[in-house]
């Protein structure tokens, strides 16, 4: 199976439907030990296996299909909700954020550069290791520099048009 970029996704899918077998499995397990023991179950460990479970099949999607996972994080809600809107209409896993969360392996974060001075020592170590995507209003010299100090893939001006922002998310994928 070939994915967009050409490169073959089999290895990345086996590994994922393997480890998404095997978590569900310890999920069932406990629900079965539980029944047998007339106990309850352990509901956090129940739930951090749903939670696991739910992140192997995103992978396993990704892997399958090609989905391209985008977080959006934008000090403007809405903004960033009608932007994820549009990325998820052109058929990118897209979801938005006021605020920079833990990221998920091979996320392509589009980051607004306002949100910058928020960060604290583990979230810029994380984002300068995603290679953000940057989005702001500011043009100045020093917005670009902090840009660079990110290790920001594309720095866009907004507003941005959706066709930019695709084309930048290409250009962040085939630079990987």
């Amino acid at each position: 199976m070939e994915s967009a970029t050409g490169s073959s996704r089999s290895p990345e899918l086996a590994a994922a439907l393997h480890r998404l077998r095997s978590t569900l499995a310890r999920l069932k397990a406990e629900l079965e030990l539980a029944e047998a023991d007339g106990a309850l179950p352990p509901i956090e460990r129940l739930q951090g296996d749903l939670n696991e479970a739910l992140m192997l099949l995103q992978a396993v999607e990704q892997a399958a299909f090609g989905l391209v996972s985008v977080l959006v994080v934008d000090d403007d809600v809405r903004l960033g909700e009608l932007t994820a809107r549009g990325l998820r209409r052109l058929g990118y896993d897209a979801n938005s954020t006021n605020a920079l969360r833990d990221l998920r392996p091979s996320e392509i974060v589009v980051f607004d550069l306002g949100l910058a001075p928020t960060l604290d020592q583990t979230g810029r170590v994380a984002l300068k290791a995603a290679r953000p995507i940057v989005v702001t209003g500011a043009t100045d010299p020093g917005s670009r520099a902090l840009a660079a100090r990110l290790d920001a893939s594309d720095y866009l001006i907004k507003p941005v048009e959706l066709e930019d922002l695709v084309k930048a998310i290409s250009r962040r994928i085939a630079g990987g």
